[in-house]
C-alpha cells in the first residue's frame, strides 16, 4: 500500500488524521534534509582542514555547504546559528564568504 492509498483510507475515516500523517511525512523530510546538509558541512570542513594545495577550492566548497545548511535551518524556523557555528567549529574565513557566488566569466559580456 502506498502513502497515497494510506492517506485516502485515513481521510475516508477521519480527514484530520490524513493531515496529521502528511505533516509527519513533511517533518521527516525536513529532518532528513537538514541532516544531509549538516553532513555536507562536516565533510567540507574536514576537507578544508586537511587541504594543502587546493585550499581555495575547499574553502569555496565549505562556504557553499555552510550557506546551504543555514538556508535549510532558516526554512525550518531556526534563525540563530551561533550554536552550530560553535559546535561545528566553523572558521571565520568560511563564515566571511557565505553566500558569495563565484563569477562565471563565460557569462560576462
Amino acid at each position: 500500500m502506498s502513502l497515497r492509498d494510506s492517506l485516502d483510507l485515513i481521510q475516508a475515516v477521519k480527514p484530520e488524521a490524513g493531515h496529521a500523517a502528511l505533516q509527519r511525512e513533511i517533518e521527516t523530510e525536513r529532518a532528513s534534509s537538514l541532516s544531509a546538509a549538516e553532513k555536507r558541512v562536516i565533510s567540507t570542513l574536514q576537507a578544508l582542514r586537511e587541504a594543502t594545495d587546493d585550499r581555495a577550492v575547499c574553502l569555496a566548497a565549505a562556504q557553499q555547504a555552510v550557506w546551504g545548511y543555514f538556508v535549510q535551518r532558516e526554512l525550518i524556523g531556526f534563525r540563530r546559528h551561533h550554536d552550530v557555528i560553535r559546535d561545528l567549529d566553523i572558521p571565520a574565513p568560511v563564515l566571511n564568504g557565505i553566500g558569495a557566488m563565484p563569477i562565471n566569466h563565460k557569462l560576462r559580456r
